[in-house]
């Protein structure tokens, strides 16, 4: 994880805490799943409504 805030660091330029890449990654995670579960829940019945 470190290794990736200090390779974020040199690529923008700026400071990058570790705790806070810590956390966008959970609710990154997260939200993808919830994106994941949601399109296998309603996945057949959204693509009835577009045709």
């Amino acid at each position: 994880m470190s290794a990736l805030a200090k390779a974020i660091s040199r690529a923008t330029g700026t400071s990058v805490d570790v705790e806070t890449l810590k956390v966008l990654v959970i609710f990154s995670g997260a939200g993808l799943l919830l994106s994941l579960v949601t399109a296998m829940i309603f996945g057949s019945d959204l693509a009835a409504a577009f045709y």
